[in-house]
């Protein structure tokens, strides 16, 4: 399977369409379940950065001032992707960021998103919640670095990824869990999971009824 670019962001709100910006981004190549690469740099945009934010993360005003540029680090983070297709741990967040910062960069941003939230949901609806630090926790996955910082959150995101890949070939036999059926995935209402898969893989008819209900 080709790599798969799993990104986090760490930012100024919560919508680059109410203003929020980037204040760092971190991106972890994962291939065959193992990472091969990584990039991380904090960016300056000239946002403030509200307290509340500096508390959570540890980024300071102080800290992207010194930081490189936004237009020169997205540009570079979009050089480290390549045609990689893209994961994060919701989606629907870190894409935003990802395609503002690169239009702000005068960079296309094509690539497609898959997002661990909604697989997660899918395939361990017993999960006690779909939080990363809880999903890492459930699956006995490293912590690694410090919460809330681009790096680390994108390290479990990957972890997170690879046991995913691993339980799709392992449980449901799909010999390459790549990121198209993560997509369709994402995408299937949860009755219609083990047919989708089974299309996939080689699921014996009874283990379809193995698909936990919600």
């Amino acid at each position: 399977m080709p790599p798969i670019a799993v990104i986090d962001f760490e930012t100024t709100g919560v919508s680059p369409g109410q203003g929020a910006r980037a204040t760092e981004v971190a991106i972890v190549l994962l291939e065959k379940g193992q990472v091969v690469d990584r990039f991380q740099s904090l960016m300056k945009t000239g946002a403030w950065i509200p307290a509340f934010i500096t508390q959570l993360t540890g980024i300071t005003n102080a800290m992207v001032n010194a930081a490189p540029d936004a237009a020169g680090v997205m540009a570079d983070a979009a050089r480290f992707v390549g045609d990689a297709p893209m994961v994060a741990h919701n989606a629907a967040f870190d894409s935003k960021f990802w395609q503002a910062e690169l239009a702000l960069a005068g960079v296309a941003a094509p690539h497609p998103f898959a997002c661990t939230v909604l697989l997660s949901r899918r395939l361990y609806p017993q999960a006690p919640s779909h939080k990363l630090g809880t999903l890492v926790d459930y699956h006995g996955l490293p912590r690694t670095g410090q919460a809330h910082r681009a790096l680390a959150d994108a390290e479990m995101a990957a972890a997170l990824l690879a046991r995913i890949q691993h339980d799709l070939r392992t449980q449901w036999r799909v010999a390459e869990p790549g990121h198209a059926l993560l997509m369709a995935l994402q995408r299937c209402a949860k009755p219609g999971i083990g047919k989708l898969l089974a299309q996939h893989g080689e699921i014996a008819p009874t283990a379809l009824q193995a698909v936990p209900a919600a």
